[in-house]
Formats: C-alpha cells, structure tokens, sequence
C-alpha cells in the first residue's frame, strides 16, 4: 500500500493545478512508499484535460461530462484510491517539501486522530480562517452571520466559528478543517464513507468532520507545515451564487445534524439576503457613491438658485412645497442619469453626465409646461442646470485627477522584484518587458545568498538576499514580488510570504516554463499576444472625439496666453529647456499634426495605430533609455490600450511635475 492518495477536484483552474502539480512532486519525494495523484475534472473547458494527457500520463484523469460538485466528485477518486491515507486538496494551492511528510508523521504519532489539515495561508501571508472552524450551530451561525466574531476577534464567547482566539501557531484539536487540504486515514473512509452529494460545494468539510467525530475519530490542526491557497479560483469561472450556496450549505448542516428551529431558519435566510446585498454594494460601489454625491449636489444646486434668482419680484418657493422642491427634482435627475448609463460600477463618466443633464433640462422644463402647478421658476430651473453642469464634473474630476478614484484602468507601473537565480530572472525580466497588457518596473533582483549582492544581471542589479527581502520591500515601495527559480524551495517561498505579511505586497510564482504568473486571484499569461487582434482604446470613436477636442481647447489657450511670450523669450534668449520645446510644439498640436499625449514617433508599431506623436506621453514620464526600442513599444502600446482623457490629464499632471520639481 502506498503512503498516500492525493485528490484534487479540478474547475477551469489549469494554471494554478499546473503549480500545485509542481509543487506535489517535490513534496512526495520523502515518502518511502511514495503516492498517487487522482485528479477529478468537473468539466472543465480551458484545456485542463488535455494538458495533464499530455504532460502528466502518470496522473489518474477522471474527467467528467458535467460539474457534479466538490462533494461528488471526490467520492469518485476515494472510491478508487490505494494510499494509507487520503488528502483532499483544492488545486489553487502550493504545497512545501516537508507538508506531506510532516502530516503523516503527525498522523503516525498520534493514533486518534483521523481528520488533519495544515496552515492555510493567504497569498498576502495572513492565516486563512477557514482552516479551522468550530460546527456552525445556532448561536455561533448567528455570532457569524451577524458579523459578531469579526467584531471581537479574540473573544470565546463571539469568534467560536473560525476560532480567531487560538494561537496559530499551535496545534490543537477542532471541530473542522478546510476542504481546500483535508488529510485523512483510510479507516475514515471505509467507516463513514465520503463526502455528502447534498453539499453541491461549502459544507461537505464540516458534515465529514462532523460523522468522523461521531465515529469516534479525533479532527486536529497542525501548525508546523503550511500551504498557500488562493482561495475561490474556481468559483469564479462559474455562474455559481457562491454567497448563497455558502449559507444554504450552512442551513443544510444545521438541519442535519442539529435540532433546527425557525428562528435559526430565519437567521439563515436573513444573513443570505444581507450577504448579498453587501456583495452587490461592493460591486456597485462607485455606482451608489455617484448617485448620493448627485443627488445631494442637485439639491443643493436647486437651493443655489433660489437665492441666486430671490428678487423682488420672486422670492423663492411656497411653503408648501419646501422641503420636497429641493429633493424630488433631485430624484428625477437620478433616475435619468441612471437611464442615461452615467452610473458606471468601474469609473465615473463624465460625458454621459452631461449628456443626462442634457436629457434632464429638457424634460424637467417640459414638466413645468405641462404642470403649472409646480411651475415656480424656469428661471431657477436653468440656473440650476448651469451650477450642475459645473459641479456634478467638478466632483468626477477631482476625484479621478486628484484621488485617482474611478479610471477603468491603473496605468502606474508595478515595482517589481524577482527572486531567483541568474538564468531563470533574465527570462523572466525579459518576459516581463515583452508583456503589453501590465506594466512592470523591474527595481531589481533578489539572490539566493548574500554573496552575490552589489552584482548586476544584465541591466539589473541585485539588491539583496532571502535574508533581508522585508527591508528592501519597504525600503523600494515594491508592489509585486515574483519567485521565479527552480533553486528556490516552496519552503522558503512561504517563510518570505509569511515574514512580508502586511506590507501590502503581491507574491506571484511564475509557471515552471515561465509562460504565466499566478498570484492573488489572478493569472498573467507572459506569452506574446496577437497585437492586431485587440481593440485599443486609442482607436474608439469617442476616445478619438475627446482627445481632439480636448487638444484644440487646450492648444488654443496656450497659443493666446502662453506661446507668445515663450516664443519671444527663446528669440531673445535661446533655451533648450524641456518645458520651452513643450511649448514651441503646440501649433502642431492646433493644426492635427501632434497630440499633447500620445506616441513617442511613429504612429504605428508592427502596423497597430497606437496614437499620434505626442508632446508627452508614458515615454516622456517614465525612465528608460530613449534607444531601448523594446521598451518605447510596450509603452506606446500601453498606453493606446488604455488611453482616455483621464490618463492623458495624469501624465500631463506628472510631465509638468518632471520639468519643474525633478532634476533630469
């Protein structure tokens, strides 16, 4: 008999099964008797299927027609597994060399035991509370749906779900572990059978932790190894309510195996409601951030106007329709600036507000024609629209310009590290450079000894070692680190995730071919794309119509209030100043010919228009070596992908911002 069967139920997840396929063959080399890797596809359509045919032959591949749920499916590779003991693992972990070894030592030495999960960790470092849980029975689903345990973490009485109030770094018995690495004996299974189908997905953990108690077995976490789970990978390429499925499988449990009451019903389907909402308030959030703000800001115009307009001849509304004159035309606005689709759940558009101010003017004068009972003042309606033109795009701005709220897209460049060895960071680094969809700012290089700091590796320089990552992190504003060696153990990798956790970082592994990055909830494929397949921002009609409109207002200006007097100064006294020349190229931006932000020279990279030649542009604003070729096409291509007049109003901000603070 094998040491170990290791089951993994797979969902449209093929780059993150990819890495923990990796990581499971070096963790099962100390095992004397070695192990299997079952694999259960639940109908997946990104290629998983033919990927693990083709490169992994020695895996047992169940691959199903439909999802049959996280439940069902592993009843499938228990049914046929050979190990001693079975684990149970999501396929968006990484697991370290000594996680299956320590497990089963632990299992070895402590004979009662017949459940076991590790530390779960979050990408960012921070413990997983899921890992360990208590049973969700009446007073610690309502403590947990009421948001009493995130509210006092460390108290026994309100965080008994999670069990926020032990030390991690301990082991213990618990009721629950996580389903994402749940180790189990053979005699579990042959005793209590596997998981319940009626869990579609959440709670088949707890319901098999709950009978194995029943039969006897002891449930433990174990702190002394740990994994990385990404948590929700799968869920996320499906059209599952993962909020709803959560607390139905909660409702489910307690039914089950807990005498079940309508008040515990009512909390249930009370918290599913509550969750959702919460959900949709944070998708949506710009969105309902945008209709208060209107709402308040066109009353408060309406108010404007009236003390504006306050005459002799008038002198503001009746009585009886004070409050309400200030609010429900402020309501009717909303409501057509929601038709208008000015709502926007990832930016805050300021042409389709106007366009329903436009809409809105004209209805509401219509109002006042056809109701000459709420016909005040068309006076007032007016100068009302007039403040709202200003202050509902006063607002927008500030808050893209100033705050960096609300722009579809982050344009600033990654501070990136990559920790490796010398040949697989050069790949890596050119990768990185050769990737149009993100842009990296490789700050250097982190060596796997001390040894070798003060070195350069190519163009890059190395600035530390594993020993001192922190520092450098805080010392360089890093944003994302990248391990990228087949040198580096997984080990070490979580040692440093876990020594970084709260400095507000990003950990990424790069795939074993360095063809993709996996990192917090996301995959980053660093294959060269088909440039001519993407639609470029640059290319819009809108996009286009806002650009030059937004360069003839602007050049316009600066040709009657500026250019005249740089232009006599520099026939006076000759300056190659950057802010000068700036200056001296607006007439080309005036007759078509340039755009104030735009491409470095040519208008075309591999026949893709990316945009005019622009006076300033990402080429201007960031450091990099005007000859670098390579690096002048990502960027011109970055930008055309991304280009909107809120990014151009950025990079002129930080143009102007280099020629006047910055030394060059």
């Amino acid at each position: 008999m094998i040491d170990l069967s290791i089951i993994i139920v797979n969902y449209n997840v093929k780059e993150f099964l990819l890495n923990l396929i990796d990581s499971i063959s070096k963790a099962v080399i100390p095992l004397l008797r070695g192990a299997e890797i079952i694999v259960v596809d639940n109908a997946s359509d990104d290629g998983s299927v033919e990927i693990l045919r083709e490169k992994f032959p020695h895996i047992k591949l169940i691959a199903n027609e439909k999802n049959v749920g996280f439940g069902a499916a592993n009843n499938q590779a228990l049914a046929i597994a050979n190990g001693k003991y079975f684990l149970l693992i999501n396929p968006d972990t990484i697991v370290g060399e000594d996680t299956f070894k320590k497990m089963i030592e632990f299992f070895e030495n402590e004979p009662n035991c017949g459940i076991a999960g590790c530390k779960v960790l979050n990408p960012d470092g921070s413990l997983q509370l899921a890992c360990r849980r208590s049973f969700p029975g009446p007073w610690t689903s309502f403590t947990k749906v009421m948001g009493l345990s995130r509210l006092f973490p460390k108290s026994r009485l309100f965080a008994r779900y999670n069990l926020t109030y032990l030390d991690e770094n301990k082991t213990y018995e618990v009721d629950a572990v996580s389903g994402a690495f749940m180790m189990m004996r053979r005699e579990v299974y042959e005793k209590i059978g596997g998981f319940d189908p009626q869990f579609f997905m959440y709670g088949e953990d707890l319901d098999l932790s709950y009978r194995a108690q029943k039969a006897g077995f002891k449930v433990f976490y174990v702190h002394s190894t740990e994994i990385i789970h990404y948590k929700g990978e799968s869920t996320k390429r499906s059209s599952i309510d993962e909020t709803k499925v959560f607390y139905d499988a909660m409702h489910l449990f307690v039914r089950k195996h807990f005498s079940s009451s309508f008040i515990v019903e009512s909390i249930l389907q009370a918290a599913i409601i509550f969750r959702k909402l919460m959900a949709f308030a944070n998708v949506y959030k710009l969105s309902i951030i945008s209709i208060i703000i209107d709402f308040f800001t066109f009353s408060l115009a309406v108010r404007l106007a009236e003390e504006i307009y306050a005459n002799q001849n008038w002198r503001g509304f009746p009585e009886f329709a004070v409050p309400l004159v200030y609010f429900i035309p402020a309501v009717i606005q909303v409501f057509i600036a929601a038709a208008a689709g000015a709502y926007r759940k990832n930016s805050f558009s300021v042409l389709r507000t106007i366009i329903a101010l436009l809409y809105g003017i004209i209805i509401l004068s219509a109002l006042t024609y056809f109701f000459k009972q709420v016909a005040f003042s068309r006076a007032v309606v007016l100068i009302t629209y007039l403040l709202s033109f200003f202050l509902f795009s006063l607002w927008r701005v500030a808050l893209k310009v100033l705050f960096k709220v609300g722009l579809e897209a982050d344009t600033r460049k990654s501070r990136t590290l990559i920790v490796g060895s010398e040949n697989n960071t050069k790949e890596l680094a050119a990768k990185l450079r050769s990737d149009f969809t993100k842009l990296y700012q490789v700050v250097g290089l982190i060596a796997l000894n001390r040894r070798r700091i003060g070195e350069s590796i190519g163009s890059y320089k190395i600035l530390g070692s594993l020993e001192n990552v922190k520092k450098i992190i805080a010392e360089e504003r890093i944003d994302k680190v990248i391990f990228s060696s087949d040198d580096l153990s997984f080990n070490q990798m979580f040692a440093l995730v876990a020594e970084c956790q709260g400095e507000n970082v990003e950990f990424l592994f790069a795939g074993k071919e360095m063809d993709y990055l996996v990192g917090k909830s996301s995959i980053t494929m660093l294959d060269d794309i088909p440039l001519l397949k993407v639609q470029y921002n640059i290319s819009s009609f809108v996009n286009r119509t806002t650009k030059r409109a937004f360069d003839l207002a602007l050049s316009f200006l600066i040709l009657f209030l500026v250019y005249p007097f740089i232009y006599f100064l520099h026939k006076v006294a000759p300056k190659k100043s950057s802010f000068a020349q700036f200056i001296l190229n607006v007439p080309k931006v005036f007759v078509g010919r340039k755009s104030f932000v735009g491409a470095f020279g040519s208008s075309y990279h591999d026949e893709l228009y990316v945009g005019k030649a622009g006076l300033t542009g990402f080429w201007f604003i960031e450091n990099f070596s005007a000859n670098d070729i390579e690096e002048i096409k990502k960027l011109d291509i970055f930008y055309a992908k991304n280009q909107n007049i809120w990014l151009d109003l950025e990079i002129l901000s930080k143009t102007l911002s280099k020629m006047f603070f910055r030394t060059e």
